[in-house]
C-alpha cells in the first residue's frame, strides 16, 4: 500500500497517548477477566505458530460481538484452516466471545475461536501485538479505527478490512476535528465495507479512498436466531403465564428511572403486568435492583435464580448473554439507550424474533435501521416515559396491532438480508488463494 503522508498526525496522537497513559490505564484496569494477564494490553500475547494461519477480528464490546455473530460463525465455516482471534476492549465483550466460542464448538463449526484483549494503541505495543499474532487478515468491526494498530498492520503487509462500517453524524463530526489523523488511519485500510451510502460518504469525507470502499449493507439484518434460543424463550413464556410481559433491554442510567416510572403507571391500569428489565452494563446490576426497591416495585433477580411471583412487578435480567431469550418471551420489547442520548441499540434483535419493537427518540446509532423499520410500519416510537405508558396500555389492549408490528418487523429482517454474503465475498478477495 502506498505510504501515507500524514504520519506526523499519528506521532502527535501517540505523544498524547503517552501523556495520558495513567488515565488510560485507569480506564481499562477494571476491564479484566480472572486468570487473564493485563500484559495483553501491552501486546504480550503468545506467538502464533509458524505454520498457523490467523484471521483477526476486533469488536469493541458485547453489542458489537453480538452483531458480528453471523460473521464469526461464517468465517469458521468458510475458512476452517484459520484460527479466528477476536479482540475486545471490554470484559463483557470478552465474556460474550468466550460464550460464543463454546457455542460454535458445540455446533461443530470448523475452526478455532479464541480471545485476547485488544492492546492499547501505543506504537510499540501495536507493533508487538501484530508481530506476535501474525494475522493473515485483520478485520475491524464498525467504527473501530485505532491509528497505530492500523499502521502496524500496513507495516507488515497485513490487509485490513473495516466491515459493517458505520459513522453516526456525531462520530463523524468528532472525527472531522482530527482530520489529518483520520486520513492517516484510513490510508491503511485495504477495504471498507460500509453499511450504507451515508456511512460511506462520511468515511470518504474523512479520507477513505473511493476505490477501496463499497456499500454492502448492514450485517445486523443477518442476525442469527437458532432453535435453542427460541426453545428457551418458549419455556420462559410458559412459566410466566398469560400476564402482560414487556422487556426493556440494554438500558442505561437516567433511562431505568423513566422505565420504572412508566411501569408503575402501567400497573395502575394493568395490575398483573411484568417488566423484564435488562441493564446494558453488568456493573449496574446491583444498583438497578436497589433502584427497583426504592421505586416501590417488587423485584426478582435472574442471577439469583429467583422467579417472579404473581405479585412481582420487575424481573431483573442481571445475567450475560440472555437478552435474546428474554426478548423472545415478551409481548412487547423496548430497546434501550433511546430515552437518553446514547443513540439506541439493536432494534433488529426483538424484530427477528417476531416481537413488536418500541423505542425512544435517540436513535443516532441505528438511524438507517430505524428508517427502514419506520417505513415498513415495524417501529413504535415514544417521546418519553409518559408516552411509553400510554403506548404500552394501547398495545396490550390491541392484539391485532401487536401482531401487525411483529410481522412487519420480521419481514424487514428477512427482506434486508444479504450483507453477510457480500462481506464474505469481499474478504475472500483479501485472503491468499
Amino acid at each position: 500500500m502506498a505510504a501515507v503522508s500524514h504520519s506526523w498526525a499519528r506521532r502527535v496522537y501517540s505523544a498524547a497517548l503517552y501523556l495520558l497513559a495513567p488515565l488510560i490505564w485507569k480506564r481499562v484496569w477494571p476491564e479484566q477477566l480472572p486468570g487473564r494477564s493485563r500484559l495483553e494490553r501491552l501486546g504480550l500475547i503468545p506467538h502464533s505458530r509458524e505454520d498457523e494461519r490467523v484471521i483477526w477480528l476486533h469488536c469493541a464490546s458485547v453489542g458489537e460481538v453480538q452483531a458480528a455473530r453471523p460473521l464469526i460463525e461464517s468465517l469458521g465455516e468458510h475458512w476452517p484452516g484459520y484460527r479466528l482471534v477476536i479482540t475486545t476492549m471490554t470484559a463483557t465483550g470478552a465474556q460474550r466471545v468466550l460464550a460464543l466460542a463454546e457455542t460454535v464448538g458445540q455446533k461443530g463449526a470448523a475452526g478455532e475461536v479464541s480471545h485476547h484483549f485488544v492492546p492499547l494503541d501505543f506504537p510499540g505495543v501495536a507493533r508487538r501485538f501484530v508481530a506476535r499474532l501474525r494475522p493473515t487478515l485483520a478485520i475491524f468491526f464498525e467504527t473501530e479505527l485505532w491509528p497505530n494498530l492500523l499502521a502496524a498492520c500496513d507495516r507488515t503487509d497485513v490487509p485490513v478490512a473495516v466491515v459493517n462500517g458505520r459513522l453516526s453524524p456525531r462520530a463523524w463530526k468528532g472525527y472531522r476535528r482530527l482530520g489529518p489523523l483520520m486520513k492517516d488511519a484510513l490510508g491503511h485500510v485495504t477495504w471498507l465495507a460500509a453499511k450504507s451510502s451515508e456511512d460511506a460518504r462520511r468515511f470518504r469525507d474523512l479520507g477513505m479512498p473511493v476505490d477501496r470502499s463499497e456499500v454492502v449493507g448492514s450485517l445486523k439484518f443477518d442476525i442469527a436466531v437458532d432453535g435453542e434460543t427460541r426453545e428457551v424463550s418458549e419455556r420462559l413464556r410458559a412459566r410466566l403465564g398469560r400476564r402482560p410481559v414487556w422487556v426493556a433491554g440494554s438500558t442505561h442510567p437516567g433511562e431505568d428511572e423513566q422505565l420504572l416510572d412508566a411501569h408503575a403507571s402501567l400497573l395502575r391500569r394493568l395490575p398483573d403486568a411484568l417488566l423484564v428489565l435488562v441493564p446494558r452494563h453488568p456493573r449496574r446490576f446491583d444498583a438497578v435492583a436497589e433502584l427497583c426497591r426504592q421505586t416501590g416495585l417488587s423485584v426478582a433477580r435472574r442471577s439469583l435464580d429467583e422467579w417472579p411471583r404473581e405479585d412481582t412487578a420487575v424481573y431483573l435480567g442481571d445475567t450475560m448473554g440472555e437478552l435474546l431469550e428474554l426478548y423472545g418471551a415478551a409481548d412487547l420489547a423496548f430497546v434501550g439507550g433511546s430515552l437518553v442520548p446514547i443513540g439506541g441499540h439493536n432494534l433488529l434483535e426483538p424484530a427477528s424474533l417476531g416481537v413488536p419493537v418500541l423505542t425512544g427518540p435517540e436513535l443516532a446509532n441505528f438511524s438507517d435501521v430505524a428508517e427502514v423499520m419506520r417505513e415498513a410500519g415495524a417501529l413504535t416510537e415514544v417521546a418519553d416515559g409518559k408516552a411509553l405508558t400510554d403506548t404500552l396500555v394501547r398495545l396490550f389492549d390491541d392484539e391485532p396491532s401487536r401482531h401487525g408490528l411483529a410481522e412487519a418487523g420480521r419481514a424487514v429482517v428477512m427482506a434486508n438480508r444479504g450483507a453477510l454474503e457480500r462481506t464474505l465475498y469481499g474478504l475472500a478477495r483479501m485472503l491468499p488463494k
